[in-house]
């Protein structure tokens, strides 16, 4: 069953008020979005440890390194088109090339951003970020794995790439689950494929999942929350046990999850999968739910995937 809906964004907010309680380190930045990335939560209470950079994303990634490398814990904080388009050649050179200890939180990514449309619709920011050498990226599925994926990244040394939701995303975990950085977390076991997951698409693969059931298939769903470094090892299990894999992210399918985990697969267990995201174009202005169906970000999609790949099987 899954739970109200809540952004991701909140939880980052919220997460860094607790960081900010917990280590005196921790200072946040933001380009003049403090009220959309919900950095604004910290500021009000931490004001002499935020940091309003301006409309200057790339000016606050070389602020960000610049902190790291006197021993701060700096989040940058933006939306996701920004801190992966506008400032790449900062986050590369500045943070990813001395391996600075710098957490760029980014807010707003997908084509859930909605009706601001393509240019700020972020659809390749996993695959820049994942091609810098020692950076982690990180793509909660909902609250609770958000929240505790910030303090990971806190307490991580070196670069990571946190991704957040503009809207809200169903509530997957309970109060037990534990993130665990670089780890799949296994949500449904099941012997005929497995559906491998990221952000928001975590809910429609559990729903396709149930959905498969009513037609006697046992999905197996696997939450991917760390895309780099990539779990291969729950990967290749699962390629071995239910011969079949499909993924399902809001992301391009090309150089997101589905690429980091047909990597793997080509590699060490080639079995049928399909990949589930946006095709190779741009996004475009409508309603979250609208660009959802357009491009086919559904349970239903997801589910019919799975059809195709159990079929390829034999």
């Amino acid at each position: 069953m899954l739970g109200k809906k809540i952004a991701t964004r909140e939880a980052y907010g919220d997460a860094l008020v607790e960081l900010g309680k917990e280590n005196p380190n921790v200072v946040v930045l933001d380009a003049d979005l403090s009220a959309s990335t919900r950095t604004s939560k910290f500021a009000a209470q931490f004001p002499e440890r935020f940091f309003q950079m301006g409309i200057a994303e790339q000016d606050m990634m070389g602020t960000a390194a610049g902190l790291a490398a006197a021993g701060k814990i700096p989040f940058a904080s933006t939306f996701a088109m920004f801190a992966t388009g506008r400032a790449y050649d900062q986050v590369r050179n500045s943070i990813g090339y001395p391996g600075l200890n710098v957490k760029i939180g980014a807010t707003h990514a997908g084509v859930t951003v909605g009706e601001d449309g393509a240019t700020h619709q972020a659809l390749e920011d996993i695959a820049l970020m994942r091609a810098i050498p020692g950076m982690t990226v990180i793509v909660p599925a909902d609250y609770v794995e958000a929240v505790q994926a910030v303090k990971a990244a806190a307490a991580h040394v070196g670069p990571v790439y946190l991704r957040f939701t503009r809207g809200g995303v169903p509530v997957v975990f309970g109060d037990d689950y534990q993130f665990q950085l670089g780890k799949a977390a296994l949500l449904r076991d099941g012997g005929d494929a497995t559906i491998i997951a990221c952000g928001v698409m975590v809910g429609a693969a559990l729903e396709a999942a149930e959905a498969l059931a009513g037609e006697g298939l046992s999905i197996r769903v696997l939450n991917m929350g760390t895309i780099k470094p990539l779990d291969g090892e729950a990967v290749i299990k699962a390629a071995r046990e239910t011969g079949a894999v499909v993924t399902a992210e809001e992301h391009s399918i090309i150089g997101g999850l589905g690429s980091a985990v047909a990597e793997v697969l080509g590699e060490n267990c080639p079995v049928p999968m399909k990949r589930v995201g946006v095709p190779d174009v741009f996004g475009q202005s409508g309603g979250a739910g609208e660009l959802l169906e357009h491009y086919g970000l559904t349970a239903a999609n997801v589910a019919q995937r799975v059809r195709e790949v159990v079929g390829r099987k034999a």
